[in-house]
């Protein structure tokens, strides 16, 4: 038996190149006698071999046909109706003629259906001229995009960036932020109906892309309109369509993608010319776009990944196909599959970069180094050492909670002491002194090292930071304590004020910082010398008492990184002007795409609540519910699919898995079957 990696042997009969004839010699030999055709000029290259391996790789089909180019058919005897004499060039040329035929039907009908389709979204696409359902979400980050002010979003960047290219080409100058369902667009002037139209312009694409699909899967024309109306008429993508939202431009990328694959695969008998190279490219571009709009462009991404796995495992087991050539296929799928959709999605990333330079209202969510890019968020540099007699900003690690902070009110129960949270922005009320524990005189340097004792006052109530045995108010665990701020005039404090500092971690180019608490590079945290608690943080927001803020506890047995605090800005009246100090180091392009991306899945994993108004999958093979999108003046839109789109979906997906489920059963039970259903 041959070896996989060894081609089989070949009868060199079988390949031998035929005779090399004269042009003269062919004339004669295909022209009648009686023709008066004039023969072609003595050419001496009008026959062109093709190489044995090209002919090997060919498909079954393919290494039956003939090794050598034909002569152009202009150099034929034709008979009057202008059709070669030769019946297989006849049939060639009738061949060709019909396929060129059913090409141009193919256009006439995917630009019917397109023009319907656009007229379908394009009905009274004014109404309702206000703000509805997720229109909220998308048109407000359009508007932040225009007015360049940074903003975190679960969703890449592509499909928001071009509606807002959009809007902006449209004339919105972003004043209008579309914050409550129900705003009206007029008065204001918001170009929304030009916004809408671009959307339903990329929905009404998806209906020739799908008659294209369905025409490229080698279906009839019958089949391919079908399906195209099915997607024209539903109910559900024209209310989508003809809204300000991603699902359109989504849609679309996913429909063209989709389509070039099956390009691509149609050229599977010529691999690596031109189109097929363009197909594959296509298709790799596709998948970024796609993936760069919303994250389920993972699942068209899964489908080509899918296929493409196949496709080179028949290759390898093709025993015509090098080694050589079998890499070459690897690497064009890597490259085009792989890396290019890695680029697009990358590159989109760098674009929003760009047009959001300045701080907006998703600095929240991102690190403070990452803040530190954005014009109006910069920190100066501040001293690197903290002393006692310091004042601090004392920043939480592990959540995007913000800084150590209190504010004169109290909490509605246990101790009813002042509230100590955590805050995301810079306030005076986040500036804490850090004390010796047992005085507040300060009259010389002395810096803070690890083990030391300490108490933490409040510079705005003068209140010490403070734990003892009540639970916390959201966190009712018992081995969680309430954190208060605690004290009042001429109260020196009792022992529920004093915390040990405990250096964790440090900067590995600052090994002072290992043992000397110093601003950015020591990450530390605070054990209650009472309760041996440590002080703690986690994504739990306090009620409308607590403003919404970030709660903090004292926790006993707590392991890093939510023990875990740095002091990220500090001053002390007795250090001198030329004092060493330090400040964040910016990240490159790639530090903010990897921290913007964790933090897009961490907040899209936190996003457990259900909607009243949303449905579920369950609910949607038979159609039991739609999405309330928006009401008023006794008029609704209603997403609702189209009864008869879904319900035959449903069941054609049902008969076509009992019917596979049938011919397994035959299958298995020994019957002969054609698979028209006649068994022999």
């Amino acid at each position: 038996m041959a070896s996989r990696f060894t081609k089989p042997s070949v009868n060199k009969n079988e390949y031998t190149h035929p005779p090399v004839m004269s042009p003269a010699s062919f004339f004669n030999n295909i022209v009648p006698r009686s023709s008066h055709a004039t023969p072609p000029p003595p050419y001496s290259d009008h026959i062109l071999s093709i190489p044995a391996a090209d002919a090997m790789y060919s498909s079954a089909t393919a290494r039956q046909e003939a090794v050598h180019r034909r002569r152009p058919m202009k150099w034929l005897a034709t008979d009057d109706d202008g059709l070669p004499h030769d019946k297989f060039y006849k049939a060639e040329h009738q061949r060709l003629q019909a396929k060129q035929q059913s090409r141009n039907r193919d256009w006439r009908i995917s630009m019917a259906l397109f023009v319907w389709a656009l007229f379908i979204r394009f009905w009274h696409i004014w109404e309702p001229a206000s703000v509805v359902f997720d229109e909220v979400h998308f048109g407000g980050f359009a508007s932040k995009y225009i007015r360049t002010r940074f903003f975190m979003d679960v969703h890449p960047p592509l499909a928001k960036m071009l509606i807002a290219l959009v809007a902006k080409l449209a004339g919105f100058d972003g004043h209008f932020n579309f914050k409550d369902i129900g705003d009206d667009y007029i008065e204001p002037g918001v170009p929304y109906i030009t916004m809408r139209s671009f959307c339903a312009l990329n929905g009404a694409l998806v209906v020739p892309l799908a008659y294209w699909t369905i025409r490229g899967c080698g279906h009839s024309v019958s089949a391919a309109i079908v399906a195209a109306l099915m997607v024209c008429y539903d109910n559900g993508l024209i209310a989508n369509n003809r809204l300000i939202l991603l699902d359109p431009p989504l849609l679309f990328f996913t429909a063209a993608t989709t389509l070039a694959w099956v390009n691509f695969q149609n050229q599977d008998q010529k691999p690596f010319r031109f189109w097929w190279w363009t197909w594959l490219m296509t298709t790799g571009l596709g998948l970024g776009f796609t993936l760069s709009c919303k994250w389920v462009g993972l699942f068209i991404i899964a489908t080509v990944g899918v296929s493409t796995i196949h496709g080179l495992w028949v290759l390898l087991g093709d025993p015509y196909v090098t080694w050589h050539r079998f890499s070459r296929h690897f690497a064009a799928r890597a490259l085009c599959l792989i890396v290019m959709p890695l680029t697009v999605y990358a590159l989109m990333f760098a674009i929003h970069f760009h047009c959001l330079p300045n701080s907006g209202e998703g600095d929240g969510f991102m690190s403070a180094e990452f803040q530190q890019t954005l014009a109006g968020h910069s920190m100066k540099d501040t001293p690197i050492d903290i002393a006692y007699g310091s004042k601090v900003y004392i920043r939480h690690i592990a959540t995007r909670g913000g800084y150590l902070h209190s504010h004169p009110h109290n909490y509605p129960w246990g101790s009813k002491q002042q509230q100590v949270t955590l805050y995301p922005h810079q306030d005076s009320n986040n500036w804490w002194t850090l004390y010796k524990d047992n005085t507040e005189k300060v009259d010389e340097i002395e810096y803070i090292r690890h083990g030391d004792i300490v108490r933490l006052k409040h510079d705005d109530t003068g209140k010490r930071l403070h734990t003892h045995n009540h639970r916390p108010p959201m966190s009712e665990l018992d081995y969680h304590s309430e954190v208060s701020a605690y004290g009042f005039p001429d109260f020196e404090g009792d022992a529920n004020d004093l915390w040990r500092v405990e250096i964790m971690d440090h900067d590995k180019h600052d090994p002072v910082s290992k043992d000397r608490l110093r601003t950015l590079h020591s990450k530390f945290r605070l054990v209650h010398m009472n309760e041996g608690c440590v002080l703690f943080s986690h994504n739990v927001k306090l009620p409308d008492w607590g403003y919404g803020q970030q709660e903090v506890t004292c926790m006993r047995n707590s392991k890093p990184p939510k023990t875990m605090w740095y002091v990220e800005s500090t001053t002390h009246e007795l250090l001198p002007p030329n004092a060493e100090k330090v400040n964040y180091r910016k990240p490159g392009f790639w530090a903010k795409f990897k921290e913007l991306n964790a933090v897009m899945w961490d907040t899209n994993q936190g996003l457990t609540q259900s909607h009243p108004y949303d449905s579920r999958p369950q609910d949607w093979p038979f159609l039991r519910r739609g999405i309330s999108f928006w009401g008023k003046d006794f008029r609704h839109v209603y997403l609702l699919g189209n009864p008869f789109v879904y319900w035959s979906t449903t069941l054609a997906i049902i008969f076509y898995f009992a019917t596979k489920l049938a011919l397994l059963f035959v299958d298995k039970r020994g019957y002969k079957t054609d698979f028209r259903g006649e068994l022999k």
